[in-house]
């Protein structure tokens, strides 16, 4: 592989793309860096136009946009990159956040970097950084997951390799889909497990709720649900680094380590001890998800 070396601020005969971070809720929180970027460009590759023009008219913007979604990545790219290689400076931003986090851009960043078109990033507004350092849990390590699949078998295998970090973790969540998934989180991460409410971020109705995850889905269940979520987890103080068995159970789902176990030689009974320990949870949650009992 060859090495590749951007100098991002050297005289060029190509257009460069700047990936512009915008407010997450308070407007206050754009840069002046980005205001002078999206001036300054000759179009602005926008998540949802309609969105990113009442940022545009707030800061007295009138660059042209170009819609760039998750629906259109793959048309748009070419038509992109060939206006850069004829010297268009470009701006992404998406509706909210940093491009490519949880929203479009990956793949625009992935087609400039092959063709040696510079790539610029500013810094800027970030939801989930955001919560972390205000959740009181422990801000490093931390491991970025993002949204859960929606489907909840996947869901549940997500948080069972999830379960095997240490680290704090951060997740995104729709108001609609807050409920089942605390649900899922209790049933697999356990009922006592540390974790953060962050709600409408820098916006006027910002809260944070603090507690386990019976405690947080206690409440989700009896209060009106409203806003956009990021959940602090805290890591599992039970997760084994160095056990000899580690690499054997490493990417398994927790029915395979159940098998793995049973394998081994070990008992049903035993095999599913063995893993709600080591996921720090009661033997029955383990042994429904093992027989896929599924409970209101």
């Amino acid at each position: 592989m060859k090495l590749q070396v951007q100098h991002s601020f050297t005289n060029q005969n190509i257009g460069t793309l700047y990936l512009v971070p915008t407010p997450i809720g308070n407007l206050d929180d754009m840069t002046f860096r980005a205001v002078k970027v999206l001036k300054a460009v000759d179009l602005i590759a926008a998540e949802d136009t309609r969105n990113t023009q009442k940022l545009l008219n707030h800061f007295e913007i009138d660059t042209k946009e170009i819609s760039f979604h998750e629906h259109n990545t793959m048309q748009r790219i070419p038509e992109l990159i060939e206006k850069l290689k004829q010297g268009m400076n470009i701006a992404q931003a998406s509706d909210a956040g940093m491009p490519s986090i949880s929203d479009p851009g990956h793949e625009l960043v992935v087609a400039c970097i092959n063709e040696d078109i510079p790539v610029v990033p500013l810094p800027g507004a970030n939801a989930g950084l955001t919560g972390l350092i205000a959740s009181g849990l422990s801000p490093q390590p931390f491991y970025f997951y993002g949204f859960l699949d929606r489907k909840p078998s996947d869901q549940i295998a997500e948080l069972e390799a999830l379960n095997q970090h240490q680290e704090t973790f951060i997740l995104y969540e729709a108001p609609h889909r807050l409920k089942k998934t605390l649900k899922n989180m209790q049933k697999v991460l356990g009922a006592d497990r540390k974790s953060v409410l962050c709600r409408e971020l820098t916006k006027r109705y910002e809260d944070f709720h603090r507690g386990t995850i019976a405690e947080l889905l206690d409440w989700a269940e009896n209060n009106k649900i409203m806003g956009e979520f990021v959940i602090i987890v805290q890591g599992n103080v039970n997760a084994v680094d160095d056990d000899p068995e580690a690499d054997a159970l490493a990417g398994l789902s927790m029915p395979e380590q159940v098998d793995y176990w049973i394998e081994q030689g070990d008992k049903p009974n035993a095999a599913i001890k063995k893993v709600a320990k080591l996921h720090g949870l009661k033997k029955q949650a383990v042994y429904d998800i093992y027989h896929q009992i599924e409970k209101e």
